[in-house]
């Protein structure tokens, strides 16, 4: 401002000189006059009003002078004040806050009558013209130039230096150079009008590794456990002896440990005791920590906020230092930090004040804290409500889950007294809110009702965080929406003492395509084609305009896969799922129908493919399924019961599958009874939750009833069996959410199953049909077609011993398992989550073995196999995942892991 009015000033004062000297460069041969009346302008005392008769604009390059004189404010027949107006200092202001000119004067060219003539001279500033780095490297040179935002012909201001300085320094800080230097030179660019050609040199020197973090004066907290509260700021991992005796200035010192040689002394700079125990014994193992200064400060709070949490609330940091080490190099520094612990407090009284709704001894059981406990505010604000959890067990959880959504509450210290501390919770409950209003937005395909009927908030009813938090989970678990951006919007109108909930949505793509082929199994190419509607409406599958391109928004499945490769193989799937049978509860009814047939084409004598053999030689599966399932509300609503009746057809000519038996037909009859709970909501990354599945499928037991079965030529034409499963999930998040949104963390996945095949007849062998196969991937061959249940081990291919140290490698399994157990332990982290994309990584280690009977069944006899996988989930395709396994009991002695490792592959599925 003041360089404003300096230069209207200085201007104003010698006005007459500066236009008298510009006429006689014009013409130095003959004496100039000068127009009396700009002198007048130039004495005047008393101001006098004047009309702009014209402005004109000089001094322009690239900008338009019609925009420079729509900023200046200035326009002909405006009214000034001259001397002493206030609108030429505005006019140069509004011009010099565009930041495109380093120098604005405003002259008065010809004055006549009351009218005045202005000429508003600019400079522009230079622009940038072409630029290079010099330092960087080319991948690096590119991603500063992005970060900086340089382009050609960018105006160059001093913000623009001074950004390219920070961005570069904090660039490279980053990447733990802390010694940058950044130099920008500059010169005419005879390529472009009024433009400056750039170098940026950068020297960013040597990356500074932390080479030893030091807490002083830490007598009550091991050093260990303050450095691991430091995860940004960690210092090389080394391997450091030192004798039981070092020289010091004072003599010679009996040292035990660094930390006690350090206390003798006092606080003191790590980076001079260093030079003392520098020749001793010093061996380095790995060097890997770069100094961050951001994340510096704010590892300090957490060492404070550690000290908190250990009742210690008067701890501070009273100083610290960061050194280099002059000696060797500027790359090496010392983080020293000296703390003041202060005492340790303890949790005294708790009292309770303005609870009418529910008694002292019932809050103070929520809360959970006793007298006497260690001292801990973040616990103690955490279990009264002040820091909200989708997990409850809190205060305010308990509170709003009975209507309470005005309940106020605060932890009021009431007495410190040595080293104990008294709290006064001061509650104000406020009325019950009832829900009013319920919108929804956002939703462009999915209709209303579909969204309604997973809301647990209604109008009418009590306001409930739980139900709200529930509600939340179970639109995410539809998988129609993104589950970052599901929003209820919660309104609370006090005056009238309800809630409005505005549920504000995302649609994503739920829709699934299979498209993929294979080559092998005797058979050739085979092709696959399958696809999933995820939210399909089969009620206006007959108007013509639903079909956009297909009929959805009622939530119903619908699934149809193809596979063929001709004559020799061919395979049809249906299924179709209404989630809510009725539209009241949530009762789901699924149809499916499958039609296979597998042909044996190839010629023993020949050794090749034959298709003739092909309508000679084969095996036809027809199968139809009904099921029925309804939710539960005891134990808890997370349970649900389902009924299948299953009819399944086997027609075999000319085809082996069972000892003795070619040719004939088999119907399987089976109900099949499951009793399901699962509390995991987004199936594709599960972060947290449980699923449990106990489950019996029956057949009639037809050799009770006609015991002559046990005899007969084809004791298999109805197979008799009950199969019972027991499968247990459990998903557990691991530390702290990683990440820019809080949305990463390693999630660990237990799993346990349980699976065998029972009789009704010991005369009559176990039902060939519907038992265990283990190994591979969880795909399956032809065998599959005979209702196997596919139980997945990476790390082996598909085996039919039970005893380990026979190698499955060295066997074609053709015979398959009535009992199996499995046991899985995987860590998860992902990589990305979006609703375009979720893509994880994953190690695992599983156990797994099948047995023929309970004679030589063995639960601790077990294939065990370790390895890691990718996981990728695209909406369109559904998962895609590779998995590297190793077999530990398939490696010999001699072979390494060449014979031992397995890659597999799955597509559109989890195995199991």
């Amino acid at each position: 401002m003041r360089q404003f009015l300096f230069r209207i000033s200085v201007f104003l004062i010698a006005l007459v000189a500066s236009i008298h000297t510009l006429h006689a460069q014009d013409d130095t041969s003959k004496p100039t006059s000068v127009d009396p009346k700009l002198i007048e302008i130039q004495n005047a005392r008393v101001p006098k009003e004047y009309i702009i008769g014209g402005v004109a604009v000089t001094g322009i390059h690239h900008l338009d002078t019609s925009i420079v004189l729509s900023i200046s404010g200035l326009q002909p027949g405006d009214k000034v004040m001259v001397p002493g107006s206030e609108v030429f200092a505005k006019s140069i202001q509004n011009l010099w806050r565009q930041k495109l000119f380093s120098n604005v004067q405003i002259l008065f060219t010809k004055v006549q009558g009351d009218r005045i003539w202005i000429e508003l001279n600019v400079v522009e500033r230079p622009r940038l013209g072409n630029f290079k780095f010099v330092g960087p490297k080319k991948s690096e040179a590119e991603e500063l130039q992005g970060k900086i935002g340089l382009t050609k012909q960018t105006i160059i201001t001093e913000n623009l230096r001074r950004n390219i300085d920070e961005v570069i320094k904090k660039y490279y800080a980053d990447k733990g150079f802390q010694n940058v230097t950044v130099r920008v030179a500059q010169k005419d660019d005879p390529a472009f009008v009024n433009s400056l050609y750039l170098t940026i040199y950068v020297n960013k020197g040597e990356k500074v590794h932390i080479d030893g973090v030091n807490f002083f004066a830490n007598d009550n907290v091991d050093e260990l456990k303050l450095k691991k509260q430091m995860k940004g700021t960690k210092e090389m991992t080394k391997l450091t002896l030192y004798p039981t005796k070092v020289p010091s200035p004072y003599g010679e010192i009996k040292k035990l440990s660094f930390n006690e040689y350090v206390k003798d002394w006092g606080f003191l700079s790590f980076s001079k005791t260093k030079q003392l125990l520098d020749p001793y014994f010093r061996f380095k193992l790995f060097s890997s920590a770069k100094f961050n200064p951001k994340k510096y400060a704010e590892d300090k709070e957490k060492v404070i906020q550690y000290y908190n949490s250990l009742g210690y609330r008067d701890a501070q940091i009273v100083a610290d230092t960061i050194v280099a080490d002059t000696n060797i190099s500027r790359s090496k520094i010392y983080v020293d930090l000296k703390v003041n612990e202060g005492r340790r407090y303890y949790f005294g009284n708790i009292t309770w004040k303005g609870n009418a709704k529910y008694p002292d001894s019932l809050l103070s059981a929520i809360l959970g804290i006793n007298k006497g406990d260690i001292y801990n505010l973040d616990i103690l604000n955490k279990r009264i409500g002040k820091e909200l959890s989708q997990e409850g067990g809190d205060i305010s959880g308990y509170y709003m889950d009975d209507g309470y959504l005005f309940f106020r509450i605060e932890a009021v210290e009431t007495a410190v007294y040595n080293d104990t501390i008294d709290h006064e919770i001061r509650i104000t409950e406020g009325p019950q809110a009832r829900i009013k209003n319920v919108t929804i937005s956002g939703n462009e395909r999915t209709k209303d009702h579909v969204i309604r009927r997973e809301l647990r908030t209604i109008p009418g009813e009590l306001f409930n965080r739980s139900e709200l938090i529930r509600s939340q989970r179970e639109l995410a678990n539809l998988q129609y929406f993104n589950q970052e951006k599901i929003e209820p919007g919660v309104v609370p109108n006090a005056d009238d003492g309800t809630v409005d909930i505005n549920w504000k949505l995302e649609e994503k793509s739920s829709d699934q395509l299979e498209l993929s082929a294979g080559w092998g199994g005797g058979i050739g190419l085979t092709g696959t084609l399958g696809v999933t509607f995820n939210n399909f409406s089969i009620k206006n599958i007959w108007k013509k305009s639903a079909w956009d391109p297909l009929p959805t928004g009622d939530g119903q499945k619908l699934s149809l896969r193809v596979q063929s490769n001709g004559r020799a193989f061919r395979s049809y799937n249906f299924s179709f799922t209404e989630p809510w049978l009725g539209g009241k509860k949530r009762n789901s009814f699924t149809i499916g129908y499958n039609n296979s047939k597998y042909s044996n084409a190839f010629d023993p004598l020949t050794g090749q493919i034959d298709q003739a053999r092909s309508d000679t030689n084969f095996l036809k599966v027809n199968g139809f399924s009904v099921a029925l399932g309804k939710q539960l509300k005891w134990p808890d609503d997370y349970f649900s019961l389902v009924y299948t009746l299953s009819f399944t057809q086997y027609k075999m000519r000319n085809y082996p599958v069972f000892e003795g038996i070619k040719d004939g037909t088999s119907n399987n009859l089976s109900l099949r009874i499951a009793l399901q709970r699962s509390s995991v909501f987004d199936p594709v990354f599960p972060r947290s939750g449980s699923n449990f599945l106990a489950s019996v499928q029956l057949t009639p037991p037809y050799s009770l009833f006609n015991p002559d079965i046990v005899n007969s030529s084809n004791p298999y034409k109805n197979p008799e069996y009950h199969k019972w499963r027991f499968n247990a999930e459990w998903y557990v998040p691991i530390g702290r959410p990683l990440g820019a949104e809080k949305n990463r963390q390693f999630v660990l996945k237990l799993a346990a199953k349980y699976g065998f095949m029972g009789r009704y007849n010991k005369k009559l062998d176990y039902s060939p049909f519907e038992r265990f196969q283990l190994g591979d991937a969880g795909l399956t061959n032809n065998f599959g077609l005979l209702g196997y249940d596919i139980i997945a081990q990476r790390g082996y291919p598909v085996y039919q011993s039970s005893d380990p140290t026979v190698n499955p490698d060295q066997q074609s399994a053709t015979k398959f398992f009535t009992i199996f157990n499995k046991y899985q332990l995987e860590m998860r982290y992902p990589l990305v989550t979006n609703p375009g994309s979720t893509i994880y990584g994953l190690a695992f280690f599983e156990a797994a073995n099948g047995w023929y009977s309970f004679k030589e069944y063995n639960p601790f006899r077990l294939r065990r196999s370790v390895g890691v996988g990718m996981r990728f989930f695209l909406p369109m395709f559904g998962l895609l995942g590779f998995d590297y396994g190793i077999g530990l009991d398939r490696i010999t002695p001699g072979s390494g892991l060449k014979n031992a490792s397995r890659f597999t592959f799955m597509l559109g599925f989890e195995p199991e």
